[in-house]
């Protein structure tokens, strides 16, 4: 029993030592709380145009007129007043490394983020808290015409492309966090890639959330012109505390005709964390979306990645990995609606469970009256790791259309003593045996990731299955 608890223990040290600490940083004063006054603050604070900051009033309206959802997991521990909607350190946006204030550099350098950015990116982008603190772009992105900034920067910078496109894919009055975010939303990344480009490598961005009962509401906005090409991987962490943060982020993508684009998220947010993001693409025509999306972190994540095929031939596929640990609820999987002839699409969700907590998968398929020849494929595994562990899966299909082909598959496994005993036996031990098993089911994820982030969530999956982390 010793043994086993000095296991934990150790595991607890280093899952603290690599993502749980935190940095002392000065921050700015702000009030807690949402408010008018905070919404014009806030605007003024980031020099915004008068159009930004009406988009930001009439938001907060919605937001206060709308109920709290009541499906889904439990939100009555969120308490709006008792959050800071803007926290930003004493520092500016820096475009070298070595310009980022000390402090903050510390907890980028710990997590790896200038080492990963060297090996695997064109561009690169951190977000702390509220601000973006580095911002770079590879010089042969930028002569074909890329643009990789921060979304505060694009309002300003440029005020055409954002206007035509922001809050088109996702309104304020989607729902309620929506309208959260569209009131009080900072930072987060805004690419433009331009008709026929194709970026050679992935783009990346990190969030970070330092000050302990902070919120972090990042708006994210990629647009790719016909026939452009593009990857963007975020990663998000935030350290333990006691009290409970929230993270409500809106992403919104736009393939035009022929375009690609491949989002991936490895969210690794602490145990306190409220995960609430809306994120939608819209396909034309022969265009194409990913979502590869990784949920290991936080307290409560729900998280749906939507993808609306509005042009003939668009195609779209959601790829979702979730790992609920001790006292954690994983809400997530997929959305995707046909909307066009000749359009095609797949969901596959996997989830493991283990102790307390809880994963479900909400997956949605709808295919229009005009879709006609539309496919589509749905599949939601789940696994658990002991007999207390819960799952749950809540499928909806929508088809109006006598000529699509659908399928749709869903298993519920769990580890066996048998299974265990087995590998026992070739000489495993029964920890590496249990992570084995995990990361077999999830490896079409670990697949189609660069070879850093594989490892990096295998490592972090490994974690949270065989010793318990938070």
């Amino acid at each position: 029993m010793v043994n086993e608890r000095e296991e934990v223990l150790q595991k607890n040290d280093e899952y603290r030592e690599r993502y749980g600490f935190s940095e002392k940083v000065e921050y700015h004063d702000f009030e807690k709380g949402l408010s008018e006054e905070v919404v014009r603050k806030i605007s003024k604070i980031k020099d915004e145009p008068e159009w930004m900051l009406q988009k930001r009033l009439t938001a907060l309206k919605i937001f206060e007129s709308k109920p709290m959802p009541k499906w889904g997991a439990d939100l009555s521990g969120i308490d709006f007043q008792d959050v800071y909607y803007y926290r930003s350190p004493k520092a500016l946006e820096a475009n070298k490394w070595e310009d980022v204030p000390a402090d903050i550099k510390r907890t980028f350098d710990k997590l790896g983020v200038p080492e990963a950015e060297q090996k695997f990116f064109a561009g690169a982008e951190a977000q702390f808290d509220s601000s973006v603190v580095y911002s770079h772009v590879n010089k042969e992105l930028e002569k074909q015409g890329i643009i990789f900034t921060d979304t505060d920067t694009a309002v300003k910078k440029y005020p055409e492309l954002v206007k035509k496109y922001f809050g088109t894919v996702i309104p304020s009055t989607d729902n309620k966090f929506a309208a959260l975010n569209t009131a009080c939303w900072s930072g987060g990344s805004f690419i433009y890639i331009p008709k026929g480009v194709k970026a050679t490598m992935p783009l990346n961005a990190y969030f970070r959330i330092n000050a302990e009962g902070s919120g972090q509401f990042e708006r994210t906005l990629i647009i790719a012109d016909e026939g452009a090409d593009v990857t963007y991987i975020e990663g998000c962490t935030a350290p333990i505390y006691a009290k409970n943060s929230l993270h409500s982020a809106i992403v919104e993508l736009v393939a035009l005709k022929g375009a690609h684009i491949r989002y991936v998220t490895i969210q690794n947010w602490s145990k306190n964390v409220y995960n609430l993001v809306t994120q939608r693409a819209h396909v034309q025509e022969n265009g194409r979306v990913e979502w590869i999306d990784a949920n290991i972190g936080s307290k409560i994540n729900m998280k749906y990645p939507s993808i609306y095929l509005m042009g003939k031939g668009a195609s779209g596929e959601v790829l979702s990995v979730a790992v609920a640990g001790d006292g954690q609820v994983q809400d997530s999987g997929g959305k995707i609606y046909h909307l066009a002839p000749n359009t095609t699409s797949k969901i596959i969700s996997k989830s493991v469970s283990k102790g307390s907590g809880v994963s479900t998968f909400r997956g949605l398929l709808h295919v229009a009256k005009n879709a006609e020849n539309s496919k589509a494929h749905v599949s939601c595994d789940a696994l658990l790791l002991d007999g207390l562990a819960k799952t749950n899966t809540y499928p909806y299909n929508q088809i109006n259309r006598s000529d699509a082909i659908i399928s749709h598959e869903a298993k519920i496994g769990k580890i066996s003593n048998e299974m265990i005993f087995y590998m026992m036996s070739r000489g495993i031990p029964e920890e590496d045996a249990v992570a084995m098993i995990v990361l077999g089911f999830i490896d079409d994820l670990t697949k189609v990731l660069p070879m850093e982030y594989s490892l990096e969530l295998k490592r972090l999956i490994k974690l949270d299955t065989t010793g318990g982390v938070g």
